[in-house]
């Protein structure tokens, strides 16, 4: 089977390409938009892709002709997404909207990264069937994706996730569990929401069901969060309490003191029945996350 990542500078891109450059069974591309930032450049080929520029998109795909293309391409910070609409809504829907342009065209199955920011929060947790209403420009570029998907003609996926962390090469922005543990770590005084509740998602367990969905090509929506489902606050306490941090200089504040830009949905966390059922997901509990985290930096270090 042939696999073209996209994004593959990325968090989720880069544990995709280092779980299949060794699966014998994959001839695996990977592309990003520039350079390769990923030191290991045994058993894949790299192509620098900007996938809003729709003729480059266009002559990739068609020339390479992959089984299974795995978009992981996309603007996500929710607060710049809010106020550079049109720069969020190019590579978050045009782009997806190339892709699967492209791939309709060879018969290739599409799998697409959405979130949990496609919910307003009031009614959390989601199953894959709960009625969308983002309160975000984010939120809403990542349901126009899905909406295009399902009124395109081609073979895709839909992975919903929520808070992605993990440890990766030269990333162009952090995530909640490194930069809480580096702020643990100096003692730094905290103010951590409580009244926002989240699933977080280990990067390899959302590798891991975008794998299981290339190599099924199952068709439609599908949860792919973590299975723990805790606030802001919480999560932070949790990662304190695994490292033998002390957890006196966090402060909870609410979601309104912070005054950002876009909106955020309360309470969100996914029901996993389905992706359970019909693609074997079996995400790690939050600690053994944190274990794997761990072990993960003393490699690094």
């Amino acid at each position: 089977m042939k696999i073209i990542i996209t994004g593959s500078n990325g968090l989720l891109g880069q544990k995709l390409l280092h779980k299949l450059r060794q699966d014998s069974s994959v001839e695996l591309i990977a592309t990003s938009n520039g350079e390769n930032r990923v030191s290991e450049k045994k058993g894949y080929t790299y192509f620098n892709l900007d996938v809003t520029n729709n003729s480059a998109v266009a002559q990739l795909v068609a020339n390479e002709k992959p089984q299974v293309v795995i978009n992981t391409a996309a603007m996500t910070n929710v607060d710049l997404c809010e106020s550079e609409r049109k720069a969020c809504n190019t590579l978050n829907v045009d782009g997806v909207r190339y892709l699967a342009d492209a791939c309709d065209k060879i018969d290739a199955h599409l799998i697409q990264i959405s979130t949990d920011f496609i919910f307003d929060g009031v009614d959390g947790p989601y199953t894959e069937e709960d009625e969308p209403n983002p309160l975000s420009y984010y939120g809403l570029s990542k349901l126009k994706s899905e909406q295009l998907l399902q009124a395109h003609s081609v073979k895709w996926t839909v992975l919903r996730t929520i808070i992605v962390f993990g440890v990766a090469e030269k990333l162009s922005k952090g995530n909640i569990v490194i930069w809480a543990k580096g702020a643990l770590d100096k003692g730094d005084s905290l103010n951590i929401i409580d009244d926002q509740f989240r699933a977080p998602t280990l990067a390899e367990d959302l590798a891991d069901i975008c794998i299981l969905a290339a190599k099924k090509k199952a068709f439609g929506i599908f949860n792919a969060s973590g299975k723990d489902i805790m606030s802001i606050y919480e999560i932070v306490e949790r990662i304190a309490k695994h490292y033998g941090n002390s957890t006196e200089n966090l402060n909870k504040i609410s979601t309104a003191t912070l005054k950002q830009k876009a909106g955020r949905p309360a309470k969100t966390g996914f029901i996993l029945d389905k992706s359970r059922k019909e693609l074997g997901y079996n995400p790690h509990s939050f600690e053994e996350c944190l274990t794997i985290i761990d072990q993960q930096l003393k490699i690094i270090d």
